[in-house]
């Protein structure tokens, strides 16, 4: 199996590097990442400058682009995979995040170019137990040998910032979805220009049973099958209705 492992965090991260050792057990792995860290980049694309690559004394490598643009550059030009996988992301990304995810847009971007795709990340204040996300994505990949992904999924697998031996199992759940986030914060460079920061992240609105917000927080692993496709299908019919009486 040939795997091509990207992130958000950068190709430096610790989340890649323990991701590819775990996953270089069972797979020939590539890896090709941004340059930087590219958190909250979302689906983004260069499209005003060149990319380019740089290969690292221990093979990675570095694309200075986004996640999305190092998935689709290794895809077209340097590997043929059979699965992308992206992470591991330090911090989650759960409910409304994966919408901003530069961890799940890449593995978007692979499933885009036709690939089955896995992001994971590992929930926590201080990212420690790398590990155990490592763990959960191999044996994940190791089941779907035998039971494929839906062509329009990816799964998103977020696992609790832990040791292997205290989590709890695995569980299939859907997004939550928080509260918005605070306002943006104003205040002042060392020349008393004015700048802005985002504010912290909403808390859960919607994290009940079921959810990958509950999951996480009692120490189960969370895996949640996405899809691309945002067309809000229970709106078609009423909206068609009213769309007819529009006088154009």
């Amino acid at each position: 199996m040939k795997i091509l492992l990207s992130n958000d965090d950068g190709v430096h991260a610790l989340g890649i590097k323990v991701l590819y050792e775990e996953l270089a057990k069972m797979a020939d792995v590539t890896v090709v990442a941004p340059d930087r860290n590219c958190s909250g980049a979302s689906n983004s694309l260069t499209l005003l400058n060149p990319l380019r690559t740089h290969t690292l004394d221990n093979g990675f490598i570095s694309v200075n682009g986004t996640p999305t643009d190092s998935v689709h550059l290794a895809i077209s030009q340097l590997v043929t995979p059979d699965l992308v996988v992206a992470g591991i992301n330090c911090g989650a990304n759960l409910g409304d995040d994966t919408l901003y995810s530069g961890t799940v847009a890449a593995a978007t971007e692979g499933r885009h170019m036709g690939m089955p795709a896995i992001a994971v990340s590992l929930v926590g204040k201080d990212e420690q137990h790398y590990k155990t996300a490592a763990v959960v994505t191999a044996k994940f990949i190791q089941r779907l040998q035998s039971h494929p992904l839906a062509a329009d999924q990816i799964i998103n697998i977020n696992v609790p910032d832990i040791p292997l031996d205290e989590l709890k199992g695995v569980k299939v759940t859907r997004l939550g979805h928080r509260h918005k986030a605070e306002m943006m914060q104003k205040t002042q460079d060392p020349w008393q220009r004015d700048i802005y920061w985002y504010g912290r992240l909403g808390q859960e609105q919607d994290g009940g049973e079921g959810t990958d917000f509950n999951a996480v927080a009692n120490g189960y692993a969370s895996i949640t099958p996405l899809t691309v496709d945002m067309t809000a299908y229970k709106s078609l019919a009423a909206m068609t209705a009213w769309v007819d009486d529009l006088a154009i």
